[in-house]
């Protein structure tokens, strides 16, 4: 059964930060929220954890795992960002952007997208993410959770815990947090390319 994790969504308990950290830290899976839905979440290196977010969600070896950082300096150890996107992507951080971007040696080969090389990368606004990220002290391995087939993404902590009660470690649950996922741009080419348009505005690379 996943542990259930009522945490403030202005002001993280820092007992509980600690506690869902730990989860995380042993191989656990957690569902926890961002500023463009919730999402699920594991440790830097943890390949069964990959497995088992593809298993949820059904998702086939070609899917772009994102790597959640806290600030823009993590993000910048984990993908090489052209000059001409630098100011760009900086601008847009922390926001609702997902973005695609050459993976340097930092990211586990399971992680990368296994032609491009690539991995997806992004930073929240949310107040709990960026504890929990504070607290871990390096990114989490995120997917949006959207369950196959679905359309919309599950928005209350209750429906994940009664959903994914036997898939998952843990429910982070700080109140709504949105139904429209991140946008995603893919700046591993020669020009922008929008995968995804959703929270973010995607007129900045169009």
């Amino acid at each position: 059964m996943a542990r259930y994790f009522d945490v403030h969504p202005e002001n993280p308990q820092p007992r509980l930060i600690a506690q869902i950290a730990d989860v995380v830290r042993e191989g656990g899976l957690i569902a926890y929220p961002t500023d463009s839905c919730f999402a699920l979440g594991a440790q830097l290196g943890n390949v069964q954890a990959l497995d088992r977010i593809r298993e949820v969600r059904q998702l086939d070896e070609h899917h772009h795992f994102t790597l959640v950082c806290a600030d823009f300096s993590q993000l910048g150890q984990y993908v090489t960002v052209s000059n001409a996107m630098f100011r760009t992507v900086k601008a847009c951080t922390p926001g609702s952007y997902t973005f695609i971007l050459p993976a340097t040696k930092e990211v586990p080969r399971k992680l990368q997208h296994p032609k491009k090389l690539t991995v997806g990368v992004r930073i929240p606004k949310h107040v709990v993410a960026q504890a929990l990220l504070a607290e871990l002290g390096e990114p989490l391995v995120s997917s949006t959770l959207l369950m196959p087939g679905e359309e919309d993404p599950m928005t209350q902590g209750w429906e994940i815990k009664e959903r994914l009660d036997h898939l998952i470690d843990a429910v982070v649950d700080s109140g709504d947090c949105g139904l429209e996922p991140t946008t995603v741009v893919d700046l591993s080419g020669v020009e922008p390319e929008i995968m995804r348009v959703g929270a973010g505005d995607p007129s900045r690379f169009a």
